[in-house]
């Protein structure tokens, strides 16, 4: 059985930082593309941050230069370190993982960022 579970979201100010992980049972995510998406109030899920088997990473363009997306295959964990946070990154955070045609998604972590 194949589960992810998002962590380290919370309340933080503007300026400030998270790390976010997501755990991984069932498979060895270091195996696979791995993709951090979210969902904000009124909008459609998008995709954050992404990183392929072989560690190529690519980021939205909102995100550049603040967020991180790194593996630690120690732990089968695929995180998203997140500075400089803004009001604008209030969302849902989603961990994801295409195996196949297999779409797999955690239940998410909420992050909020406000004064």
């Amino acid at each position: 059985q194949v589960r992810l579970v998002e962590s380290g979201g919370g309340l933080v100010q503007p300026g400030g930082s998270l790390r976010l992980s997501c755990a991984a049972s069932g498979i060895r995510l270091s195996l696979y593309a791995m993709g951090w998406y979210r969902q904000a109030p009124g909008k459609q899920r998008e995709l954050v941050a992404r990183i392929t088997a072989g560690d190529s990473t690519n980021y939205a363009d909102s995100v550049k230069g603040r967020f991180t997306i790194s593996r630690d295959n120690a732990k089968n964990t695929v995180d998203l370190q997140m500075n400089a946070l803004k009001p604008e990154d209030t969302a849902v955070y989603y961990c994801n993982g295409r195996i196949s045609v297999t779409n797999y998604w955690g239940q998410g972590t909420q992050v909020t960022v406000s004064s």
